[in-house]
């Protein structure tokens, strides 16, 4: 599920603003292709804007689309944001989503949604602690208390399973994506990702954190996936690899240097985003490792898709083999 408005500080947002309709206009269609003849895409991000997805920023800003022929819509996501409903209502024509959410829609729903590439190899969810609690893996968390956000209770408690751990010898409450309840000692450790969370724990508290992935742990998972329905898929083969390979130049170009687009997007792209440039930077820098594959990003290969697939198992869905094509890599 790795901020602009980020999962961290969702609700401090919400409190503050009013500009999440503004951002949906400023950063959808302020943001469209320049060329005019170009073959439109409806492009879904599955959260608020944030270094999770400068990469496609940086491509439409840079004219990568562009120099493939294509217009991109770009849509911010959010919590009342379904990526798979933008799909199967012809809203988007790419969507990022999770495993869990894609694997449910295609498995109970029958939802003929495929997944072309991913984002991210590995997850960035996982537990933080603060160093001084000593906390390193599954078995420290035993007899602690652990604030975890309901959208990751299955997640977390397949880990407690896979690591032979009864639910009953943790205690779990609410989490807000908020590191306060962490930094403050009332909860020994919070379910959130590391792309940010650890900064902004070390920033309120000045001292250490530490973590853990669940993907390190027993439960690798893909997330960000590009997910497409079978009819896009059939019908704008061609453009999807555009897609795909001007994002990827889009990463690339990120990741020449991390501090760089955070700076420069301050005003645009996360503008008013209640973060902070220094957390932005740090974000940025963190995900760089759990995206990257040898074949590029966005691969996708027969040992990343059984792992994934035996964690879906692992959190009670259903997946298959099916849910994957990797044919469009192939032309990017």
């Amino acid at each position: 599920m790795a901020s602009s408005i980020s999962r961290r500080r969702f609700n401090q947002t919400v409190l503050a603003g009013a500009g999440l309709g503004a951002m949906a206009g400023l950063f959808g269609k302020a943001y469209v292709g320049k060329a005019y003849a170009k073959d439109p895409l409806n492009f879904q991000a599955i959260w608020f804007n944030d270094p999770e997805f400068i990469g496609y920023m940086i491509a439409i800003d840079n004219g990568y689309y562009d120099a493939e022929g294509l217009s991109i819509n770009y849509m911010p996501g959010g919590p009342d944001v379904i990526p798979e409903g933008a799909l199967l209502s012809g809203k988007a024509d790419i969507s990022l989503t999770n495993l869990l959410g894609a694997a449910k829609a295609i498995s109970e729903k029958g939802a003929p949604l495929k997944i072309i590439g991913a984002q991210f190899q590995k997850s960035p969810a996982g537990v933080i602690s603060m160093a001084a609690s000593n906390i390193k893996g599954p078995n420290d968390l035993i007899g602690k208390t652990i604030a975890c956000p309901p959208i990751s209770l299955s997640t977390f408690q397949a880990t407690l399973a896979v690591n032979n751990i009864p639910k009953d010898k943790v205690r779990v409450v609410p989490y807000t994506f908020d590191p306060t309840p962490l930094v403050s000692g009332m909860v020994d450790a919070v379910v959130d990702f590391v792309t940010e969370t650890p900064y902004l724990a070390e920033q309120k508290s000045g001292s250490k954190t530490s973590s853990f992935l669940f993907g390190d742990v027993g439960l690798p998972l893909y997330i960000d996936l590009v997910t497409v329905t079978s009819d896009t898929l059939k019908n704008k083969r061609s453009q999807l690899a555009k897609f795909m390979r001007a994002s990827r130049k889009g990463w690339a170009e990120n990741n020449a240097d991390t501090a760089k687009y955070p700076t420069k997007f301050a005003e645009t792209w996360f503008k008013g985003n209640g973060s902070s440039l220094e957390a932005e930077n740090f974000h940025n820098k963190a995900q760089i490792a759990l995206m990257a594959h040898p074949k590029g990003i966005f691969a996708l290969d027969d040992a990343g898709i059984e792992a994934s697939l035996a964690s879906l198992g692992k959190v009670g869905l259903k997946g298959s083999k099916d849910m994957f094509d990797t044919s469009v890599l192939s032309e990017v």
